[in-house]
């Protein structure tokens, strides 16, 4: 059996890691992955509220904090925590579509 997806340990989900374009398998196989990608999917919004909780508490930290450095290091935490929510958002929309032709192809984009 194939496997279609990777953990991505940043992200704290499944991405889709197709070898070759998503048209050429066939639509069983399209069937198959896209189902899958909808159970991955669908655990996103609950995975931008932990990080949005992560965020809300370095948050809180950081109006505590009066470091400069430990400052710093709260506000990069903060960032990084954002760039991961925004990269869960894009994948959220990913949203492919059996293909029934090589015409209308629509592709899982490829980590």
């Amino acid at each position: 059996m194939e496997h279609f997806f990777t953990y991505d340990s940043r992200l704290g989900i499944s991405v889709p890691q197709l070898p070759r374009s998503f048209s050429s398998y066939s639509i069983e196989q399209q069937a198959i992955i896209l189902a899958e990608w909808e159970n991955h999917r669908g655990a996103i919004p609950d995975r931008v509220k932990e990080l949005e909780r992560e965020i809300d508490q370095c948050l809180y930290n950081l109006n505590r904090e009066d470091d400069f450095e430990a400052s710093c290091r709260l506000n990069n935490q903060i960032s990084e925590f954002a760039s991961t929510i925004n990269d869960l958002w894009i994948w959220y929309r990913t949203n492919p579509h059996i293909t029934s032709s090589k015409n209308n192809e629509k592709t899982l984009p490829i980590k």
